[in-house]
């Protein structure tokens, strides 16, 4: 699959919405982290950032958000402990 999503423009709906059906199809945590790395490598703010203003413009569920965020937050700190 090649990954497209450059979403310069938050508010632009078609790559909301192409965002959000991405952030709802994975999954497992394997396929949640990999998203977030390619995303991070070709957008200039970090795939967090757009899930919390999603969360907070109520564009997607509390339940998909905290998913993705404590799938995002847990592997950055299991980086950070020796």
């Amino acid at each position: 699959m090649t990954l497209s999503l450059n979403i310069s423009n938050l508010f632009n709906d078609s790559s909301t919405h192409e965002l959000v059906d991405q952030l709802r199809k994975r999954t497992t945590e394997e396929e949640i982290l990999e998203f977030e790395r390619k995303f991070n490598s070709t957008n200039e703010k970090n795939l967090h950032i757009y899930i919390c203003r999603f969360l907070k413009n109520r564009s997607i569920s509390r339940a998909l958000a905290s998913k993705w965020l404590i799938t995002i937050i847990n592997n950055k700190e299991s980086e950070i402990k020796p």
